[in-house]
Order: C-alpha cells, then structure tokens, then sequence
C-alpha cells in the first residue's frame, strides 16, 4: 500500500460522481453574512489552519448562488476532515478540506461532500472563485448579474476583470478556465468524453493520461479511476486493472465513486478490506513497529486506514473515535480536537 515520494496524505503515503444522497445531520442555516468570522475563528482555533485569505468572499458568492450558509462544526455523518460551508437545495454540502499532512498545491481544497468522501471542487478558495466568476461572465445578458461579482468584493478584482473571457478569443469556457484559471477534474472528465464522442480515442487516452499526473491533483484517486475506465472503453484490461489498483493507494474517500466500483475493475473482492482490517489491529500495529517504522507513522497510518474503512459504507461516525485517538497518539492534538468536534 504504499507508493514513492514521502509525502503523507491523511496519515500515510500513497501514489498521488458520488451518488447525490447525503448522510443526513443536523446543521445550523445561517441567513446573514456575518456568519463568514465564524468559519475563520472555526479554522483558526478549531481546525488549527490559516483560513484562505478570500473565504468570506466565497461564502457570499455561495449565498448569492443560492446556498444557505451552514455551521463549519455542523459535521455529523460527514468525512471528518471536512469543514462543512454551504448546503445547497438539493442537499448537496460544499466544504473545505482539512489535511492532517497537506500535499504540496493542495493546503486547503473546496470539495463537495458525499456519504463515501468528496468530489475535488478547486485546489483552493481562489481557484473555485476565479471559476464562479468565468462562469457567471459568460452567461447571456438575460441570465447573468452583477451579484456574484458585487459579491466578490476585492477578491474578484484580483482574480477576474469582467469580459476577460470575451477579450480572449478562447473557443469555449472549458478550454479557457483551463488554460487560465486551473484544472479542473470534472471539466478535463468532459473533455475526455467529448473526445470518445468525435471518435478520437488517441486523444482521449492523452489527456486522460495527463489527467493522472501526480503533480496536478496529488492524495486524490479519482483521476486514476477515470482513467481505469477510460482504458476498459478502449479494450485495454490490464492497463485499467493496474490503474484500479493505483487508485486504491490514494484514500479510498478520494476515489469520487463507491469503493468497490473501482475494486472491480481492479479485480479484487475483499482482500484490500481485510488487509486494512489486520492493519488497524493491535497485532498490526506491533508488527509494524517491529519492521522499524516509527510508532508515530504507525498511528498516522491507522488513521488513514479507518477513514478507508469508514468510506466504504460511509459510517464516519462509528470510526471518529479511534481515528482522534491516533492523532492523539502521533502528536497531532490539534487534528484530534478537530476531528472529534461536532456543534
């Protein structure tokens, strides 16, 4: 389970749509803008992070995209590392994402949250704004406002000048927010599939490719699973297997399907589950300490294998306690206190 580069994502190292029905839980809506200090202090002195410079900025945006602001403590049923922002009508919650060891480019990601993990929304706060606002310029005149960009205050003057799409002479949206603003997993999906579409199979397979780079979405699985089924679509089995296989190094709530969909493809049944289950046992553990791993890596590496655990049937709750004790035993208080923190 474990792949080259050191750096560790949720606990250990790993090789760099979710249905839309949610674990239900209780949420405090809040229907002002005031609310925006609460996130900040929340991640300051809860979640022990630097809160993004333009949150406030997004969450209005948010509010003005139809969103009720909701309490970040409002975690109940959801993936414990996550500091819940908004609910949407239909129920969907955007949040940000806590690292317990943040990889390079990804310090704080803006996800959106399913009862088996998350779907990547933006690498950071930025980014998702300087989206919105690409997106809400392109609109005809009839359906767009001023809103969203009144919203944005000082964090869209810096990020977006209203008709810079238009300026660019860019054929389409996608390719634009591409090319200035990021990359984005469900826009590179949909440039996949409009490939398979014009029957252009070797230009599918490159950017799918492309989409698993390790430096482009690092500790995320999705990509590899994409590609896995990008491959099956060509006839090219094996290749899908062995990119199965590697999906399931990342964390297995990164994957932006259920797990045993990608185990599938991977050709495995239960085995990976089993393994993680000795894994997190206390025979495990001293078995691990005995190869000489340091005991703290060991705790760190048990609190990754439980999120797997929980994301297979998405019952956070029944592992929250054991994964806090973890971070406790490894030296990370902080995580503990914030993972275990429910209004």
């Amino acid at each position: 389970m474990k792949a080259s580069g050191g750096l560790v994502f949720g606990g250990r190292q790993r090789a760099a749509g979710f249905p839309t029905v949610l674990f239900g839980h209780r949420s405090l809506t809040v229907r002002c803008y005031s609310s925006s200090p609460d996130h900040v202090s929340f991640i300051r002195e809860v979640a022990a992070a630097e809160p993004p410079k333009h949150l406030k900025h997004l969450l209005k945006m948010l509010q003005v995209k139809g969103e009720s602001i909701i309490s970040p403590g409002a975690k109940q049923g959801l993936l414990p590392l996550a500091i819940p922002l908004t609910k949407s009508s239909s129920g969907s919650i955007t949040a940000l994402l806590r690292w317990p060891t943040a990889p390079a480019g990804m310090e704080m990601p803006v996800v959106e949250v399913h009862k088996h993990g998350v779907w990547l929304l933006a690498k950071d706060v930025n980014q998702y704004i300087h989206r919105i606002l690409v997106e809400e310029d392109t609109k005809s005149s009839q359906e767009s406002s001023d809103e969203l960009f009144q919203a944005s205050a000082d964090a869209g003057t810096e990020l977006y000048k209203k008709g810079d799409f238009a300026a660019s002479q860019i054929s389409s949206v996608d390719s634009y927010l591409l090319k200035k603003v990021g990359l984005f997993p469900d826009i590179l999906e949909r440039k996949i599939k409009h490939h398979f579409e014009k029957g252009d199979n070797v230009s599918a397979l490159v950017t799918g490719e492309f989409y698993t780079r390790k430096e482009h979405f690092p500790g995320f699985g999705r990509p590899f699973v994409f590609y896995a089924e990008v491959l099956l679509k060509v006839g090219r089995n094996m290749e899908a297997k062995d990119c199965a296989r590697g999906a399931l190094k990342s964390p297995w709530w990164t994957l932006g399907c259920k797990y045993h969909e990608v185990a599938g493809i991977a050709q495995w049944e239960d085995e990976q589950i089993e393994y993680i289950k000795e894994k997190v046992s206390a025979e495990g553990r001293q078995e691990d300490i005995k190869k000489g791993k340091e005991p703290a890596q060991v705790v760190l590496d048990e609190a990754a294998f439980l999120l797997d655990l929980a994301s297979v049937e998405g019952t956070w709750e029944d592992y929250v306690d054991r994964i806090a004790k973890c971070y406790e035993e490894a030296g990370l208080p902080d995580m503990a206190k914030f993972v275990l923190y429910r209004d």
